[in-house]
């Protein structure tokens, strides 16, 4: 049984397309706002995919977790605290922080924790 979180099969599938021998695809998110287009979480990496470009190009990054320094959620709740209309998260590698906004709280949540499982074990 196949456990992977996308929203867009064309998303997953330009994931699935770069995977090395092995690796494993957890979720790919689609983001909102500018810059990033999407997010996609493997057992070995954070890939973002950059829509920020002059010229209608585009950039793949992939982050290994044994660069990534910090990850951080953040998430919009209502004012009545009951749900999160939006949430973000932001990873932090190499002397930089790529931002990715979530529609409500649940995916950022998860992207979040998956990531820092991902460092936590690579850590030890």
């Amino acid at each position: 049984m196949n456990t992977t979180r996308f929203d867009k099969q064309e998303q997953y599938d330009k994931i699935a397309s770069g995977l090395l021998p092995g690796e494993t695809i957890i979720a790919v998110y689609d983001a909102i706002g500018g810059g990033t287009g999407f997010i996609g979480v493997t057992d070995l990496r954070v890939i973002l995919q950059d829509n920020s470009f002059v010229g209608k190009k585009v950039a793949l990054t992939s982050v290994p977790y044994n660069r990534v320094n910090a990850v951080s959620f953040v998430s919009d709740k209502s004012m009545f605290g009951k749900f999160a209309s939006t949430s973000e998260i932001a990873v932090s590698a190499g002397g930089q922080t790529h931002q990715v906004h979530f529609r409500g709280e649940e995916k950022g949540k998860f992207v979040h924790d998956a990531i820092l499982s991902h460092m936590l074990k690579t850590a030890a």
